[in-house]
C-alpha cells in the first residue's frame, strides 16, 4: 500500500487519501503528490505581527467539500 496521509480534523482523525477529491497546499495537490513533492505548508518569511494566529504555519486542506486550515503538527504520515 502507498503512503496515507492523516489529519487531525475538528478533533477527529481521518485519512486524507480516501476521498479522492481531497486538495492539499497551494498547488491544490491530492495528499499523496503532495507529501512527495515536499509537503508545502504556509510560513511566512517575515513573521509582520508576532503575536497573532495569522502569521502561523498552515496547511490548507480541502476535506470532503469543506475548507480546513490547520498546523502541521496534526498531520501524520502512514507507510505500509
Amino acid at each position: 500500500m502507498a503512503v496515507q496521509v492523516h489529519a487531525c480534523l475538528l478533533g477527529q482523525w481521518v485519512n486524507l487519501t480516501d476521498d479522492p477529491e481531497c486538495k492539499i497546499g497551494g498547488n491544490g495537490s491530492s495528499p499523496y503528490v503532495w507529501w512527495e513533492e515536499g509537503a508545502e505548508i504556509w510560513s511566512p518569511h517575515v513573521r509582520e505581527n508576532q503575536h497573532t494566529m495569522y502569521q502561523l504555519d498552515y496547511v490548507h486542506i480541502v476535506f470532503k467539500g469543506i475548507d480546513y486550515r490547520i498546523s502541521p503538527l496534526f498531520i501524520q504520515i502512514v507507510n505500509n
